[in-house]
């Protein structure tokens, strides 16, 4: 590569400017990376920049206060000047320079959002991390309660009003809780939640376990749920959001007696 005239093409200019193409940005960052002369002058388009901006906006303001003082003192000579040609090329010096100087902040602004939506992305993608790693180990704890010989497996059979339903209750005594697979149970309807009920059978007494306001939310369908009771069975009726003091046999989906203390 000949460097004084890929110098002279006036690419690097473009380059720092942020004017190329991906491509072309490429092919010109990966010679300039290769080149010490090209890094050098690049770095001294850069400064450039940075200097003829700045001096633009001084001289400016040093010309227009000496018109002020022309203007304003009564002792000024009139001088006859010569006429003199204008500098184009100095005056599209200073265009293009004010044009890369904007042309460059553009870019950096831009660099800028795009490391913020990285950032951004890269947030989301450990959150998903975390939420997955939390997901193993959830099923982990579940696949060794379901193994525990302590654990009462109690099955719910489907009732008259869903014939075609069923769940399946793991009762832990030594922790007071279970964990209620409702997967067989249908999506509940607008307005109304699922909720499990306790069941002492004689006399016929039962206690709410609460309602299950995520099943929808939740695509495993298991839910742990404490029960301190003495429960001989355990049932799922279809409430109104809110859940009811007592259950409604009617919209009884779901029913299972405990019938031994080992699955």
């Amino acid at each position: 590569m000949d460097i004084q005239k890929y110098i002279e093409s006036g690419i690097l200019e473009l380059y720092v400017a942020g004017s190329l193409s991906e491509k072309e940005n490429e092919e010109v960052h990966n010679a300039v990376k290769k080149s010490p002369e090209l890094l050098a002058e690049v770095t001294s388009i850069e400064n450039a920049i940075v200097k003829l901006t700045a001096a633009a906006k001084k001289d400016s303001t040093y010309l227009f206060t000496d018109i002020l003082k022309g203007i304003n003192n009564n002792d000024t000579k009139v001088i006859k000047i010569a006429e003199r040609k204008t500098n184009w090329t100095q005056f599209t010096g200073w265009a293009a320079a004010v044009l890369l100087g904007s042309t460059l902040i553009w870019s950096i602004s831009k660099n800028n959002k795009l490391q913020e939506q990285v950032a951004s992305e890269k947030v989301q993608l450990e959150e998903q991390i975390e939420k997955a790693s939390n997901s193993l180990a959830e099923a982990e704890k579940l696949i060794t309660v379901f193994r525990d010989k302590e654990i009462i497996s109690v099955p719910l059979d489907g009732q008259k009003v869903s014939p075609d339903s069923y769940a399946k209750v793991y009762w832990d005594k030594k922790t007071k809780s279970i964990y209620l697979d409702a997967k067989g149970l249908p999506e509940p309807p607008k307005g109304k939640v699922y909720q499990v009920w306790s069941l002492k059978m004689s006399p016929l007494t039962p206690t709410s376990l609460g309602t299950i306001d995520t099943f929808t939310a939740d695509a495993n369908k298991i839910f742990t749920i404490e029960n301190a009771n003495e429960s001989e069975a355990f049932g799922i009726t279809l409430e109104d959001e809110g859940g009811s003091e007592s259950p409604t046999l009617e919209q009884l989906y779901a029913l299972g007696a405990v019938v031994a203390s080992t699955p």
